[in-house]
């Protein structure tokens, strides 16, 4: 016997997924932006890993969507926030602030499925989280931040 979801609890994954759909949108138009205005001596190689970044934010919001359309909800058009400008150091340390609180936002929309008994979206949250910790660690690595 597979395991159902009330409306109520459908309700509250489908909330708390558009909730990531908007933080995925708003990366991925962060880390494109970031890869056309980047300038400087380092910028060839960061240049190619603001793509290839906002290439898998592209496929964390093609999940979340999609879990969402199964749930029965609408995905989101609404983008978070998106931080521009500067230099390649200071977008940069934008990506990784945004990376860091997409890992937070995941990590309690994991307890939420935890609780609530939805092991699907639970376990697409723990392996989209590994992803963004690796990103995380990229940018950490590229800044020379020792943990």
């Amino acid at each position: 016997m597979s395991f159902l979801l009330s409306d109520g609890d459908k309700k509250k994954i489908v909330d708390a997924l558009n909730l990531d759909v908007s933080l995925e949108l708003g990366a991925v138009i962060q880390y494109l932006h970031h890869h056309w205005t980047a300038e400087g001596l380092v910028s060839p190689a960061i240049i190619g890993l603001f793509e290839k970044i906002s290439r898998d934010e592209m496929k964390h919001l093609e999940k979340f969507a999609e879990r969402i359309i199964y749930l029965g909800g609408v995905p989101t058009t609404q983008p978070a926030p998106v931080k521009t400008g500067g230099d390649i150091e200071k977008m940069i340390k934008d990506d990784l602030d945004g990376e860091n609180h997409a890992i937070k936002v995941y990590k309690e929309h994991i307890n939420l499925c935890a609780k609530i008994g939805d092991t699907t979206t639970r376990l697409m949250l723990e392996e989209i989280v590994s992803d963004e910790e690796g990103h995380a660690d990229t940018w950490e690595t590229t800044l020379g931040i020792k943990k």
